[in-house]
């Protein structure tokens, strides 16, 4: 008796489609089209993973040096003042200092003025 593939091909392609659902056009329904589109769609959502990371990153860096520039201090000084006062934050964590909590960035701005 000869076993064909059936039921596991149409498990596959209904994956497929099942990832291609919302697309535009053929997109969405025809099988090869959509296999094309679903790989092109993961190799955008790999490359977006990677910016979203550098434009977090930079805006992090925007928000630090915009404090910075409230306390009289540039970016690049109070990072390297913090560097060497032993003070180990990250740039997220500083941001969101910088946003929320304006009294303890001046601390630290002291703090990193005082070890420069």
């Amino acid at each position: 008796m000869r076993i064909k593939n059936g039921q596991h091909a149409i498990k596959k392609r209904n994956a497929i489609l099942k990832k291609a659902k919302g697309y535009f056009g053929l997109k969405h329904t025809a099988f090869k089209i959509a296999k094309q589109q679903v790989r092109k769609s993961g190799n955008y959502s790999y490359v977006g993973r990677k910016l979203e990371k550098r434009t977090m990153r930079s805006l992090w860096i925007v928000r630090i040096n915009a404090a910075c520039r409230q306390n009289d201090i540039s970016y690049s000084v109070f990072m390297n003042g913090l560097k060497k006062a032993n003070i180990n934050l990250n740039r997220k964590v500083l941001a969101d200092i910088a946003v929320n909590d304006a009294n303890a960035f001046a601390e630290l701005v002291a703090k990193a003025k005082a070890a420069k």
